[in-house]
């Protein structure tokens, strides 16, 4: 059997994190995911989707995602039931997720507290690098010395119809 979700959306309010009894942290929010498809009216729709993380990727998202925070989720989704106050079965339909990936820069989502200093220039919490390796620079030889296609100083010329994609 196979039960895999795999989920990009924007968080509609807050993650709600919770202890259990014996102290296993559990975080519970909704996902906006929007379809793929707009409906007769031109306009796109989205479905809300109730997710559950537990333990310290629990704490990780209630401390660093907020409500609008983009995050790819990755999990099962479980249904369960219980008894409400009204005395009525109620059934819930939710992902548990075994993975939350913050997918915006941490200088969009700041955490609650205060105890984590100001982001860097690059957002991500470290130095800002002055020159990145992975930019290409004009004119840079990479691969130490001879082009592969032999005329290193030369423009290739290609047609889309060159192309397998």
């Amino acid at each position: 059997m196979i039960n895999r979700v795999v989920l990009v959306g924007r968080l509609t309010k807050d993650p709600e994190l919770r202890y259990t009894p014996s102290g296993v942290a559990t975080a519970t929010f909704t996902l906006a995911v929007n379809r793929a498809f707009a409906n007769q009216q031109g306009e796109r729709e989205a479905d809300f989707i109730n997710c559950v993380v537990w333990r310290k990727q629990a704490e990780n998202v209630a401390n660093y995602l907020r409500k609008g925070s983009l995050a790819g989720v990755e999990g099962r989704i479980q249904t369960r039931n219980y008894e409400g106050q009204d005395g009525r079965r109620v059934y819930v339909t939710e992902v548990v997720a075994d993975s939350v990936q913050f997918l915006e820069p941490r200088g969009n989502s700041q955490p609650r507290d205060n105890m984590t200093p100001p982001p860097s220039a690059n957002g991500f919490g470290g130095q800002a690098p002055q020159n990145n390796p992975f930019e290409s620079q004009p004119n840079q030889n990479v691969g130490g010395g001879s082009s592969p296609f032999g005329d290193s100083g030369k423009v290739i010329d290609i047609s889309d119809d060159d192309l397998p994609f």
